[in-house]
């Protein structure tokens, strides 16, 4: 009896847990699984990079396109042909499996992490501006002043291993 009953809290628990789960998280998950081998959010791979992906796609087209990108085009899509054709004709595997919810999912993740790069500046590089400093003479008397240093503390050691040099050749005497 003890062992149905943590049985069932132990299904009841990952039942909960499965649900829980956010569909950022769970969009995370299935794209690492199935989608990260051929496409990056920000990257062209061997597919399209994916951010923007719902402004340029209606959801729905997306939806079905990914259930299955050959029937799409063989069905006579002119944005699907263009896919196919601008990338090498290699087609896009069926997930025929994966359902219109899960789907949905890895749309947010997309624009997740769309937001998150976007907010980075190196994902911006027109809007960076490097802050480029011509020399000035203030700033070869820093070099002059660092090799000097370095000079003196060459020359200091060369001299301290002479004198250790020195003293042993005086002790063994």
């Amino acid at each position: 009896m003890k062992k149905k009953i943590a049985i069932s809290a132990l299904t009841l628990f990952l039942t909960f847990y499965v649900y829980s789960i956010p569909p950022v998280e769970e969009g995370k998950m299935i794209f690492m699984n199935r989608c990260a081998s051929c496409h990056n959010v920000n990257k062209v791979i061997i597919g399209p990079a994916l951010a923007g992906v719902t402004d340029r796609h209606p959801e729905d087209w997306i939806i079905h396109f990914v259930h299955s990108s050959q029937s799409v085009i063989k069905g006579g899509d002119k944005t699907a042909i263009a896919l196919y054709e601008k990338y090498n004709k290699v087609p896009m595997p069926d997930h025929a499996d994966l359902s219109p919810e899960s789907i949905k999912n890895i749309l947010a993740y997309i624009k997740s992490e769309t937001k998150a790069s976007e907010s980075i500046p190196s994902f911006r590089p027109d809007k960076i501006r490097p802050q480029y400093t011509p020399f000035s003479s203030k700033d070869y008397e820093i070099l002059a002043t660092y090799l000097c240093l370095v000079f003196i503390m060459t020359g200091a050691f060369v001299a301290l291993v002479r004198v250790k040099e020195i003293q042993r050749e005086a002790n063994k005497k």
